[in-house]
């Protein structure tokens, strides 16, 4: 397993796609739930490319719906590692809308997901660490360490349910 540490720039992702009637609710507005898969999708890629591992969804911090996003607009979704664990990084995923025929764009969410590198028997597996250049990516890890201890802090606090019987 190749552990070589690797900059946030190498996972960055960018996807484009147009909403359209399938994906909007009766307003016109593309449903919350589509806009949350494609950011668990835009997360994931820019941690495969990080990893070039296994991963899944751990969880996701801050996700806010900040502007609509119409039908006939282009969504598109912007993601990041912004911070590496031993076992687990966090991907930042900022989402906009782009009137098609103005090329108007405004953020319209912005999330925060962990994700976990597994092996093929679902065992956890250490990865690469991030590359820290500039002060940018500086404030960014900082921040994803902020949000790792609140999270951390909560599940430790958080009753277990009873194992089924």
């Amino acid at each position: 397993m190749d552990l070589t540490p690797k900059r946030a720039d190498e996972s960055a992702t960018e996807m484009v796609q147009v909403v359209l009637p399938n994906d909007a609710n009766p307003l016109g507005f593309i449903l919350g739930g589509t806009v949350m898969h494609l950011i668990d999708i835009a997360g994931a890629i820019a941690c495969h490319r990080h990893t070039r591992s296994l991963l899944v969804t751990a969880a996701v911090d801050g996700l806010e719906f900040l502007n609509p996003i119409r039908v006939g607009d282009l969504i598109i979704l912007r993601s990041r590692v912004t911070c590496t664990f031993t076992t687990s990084l966090e991907v930042e995923v900022e989402v906009f809308s782009e009137e098609t025929l103005t090329g108007s764009r405004q953020l319209t969410s912005r999330a925060y997901l962990t994700f976990v590198a597994i092996d093929r028997d679902g065992c956890k597996h250490r990865i690469a660490p991030l590359l820290i250049d500039t002060d940018e990516d500086r404030r960014r890890s900082e921040e994803a360490h902020t949000r790792r201890a609140a999270r951390l802090s909560r599940r430790n606090q958080s009753p277990r349910s009873p194992a089924p019987r």
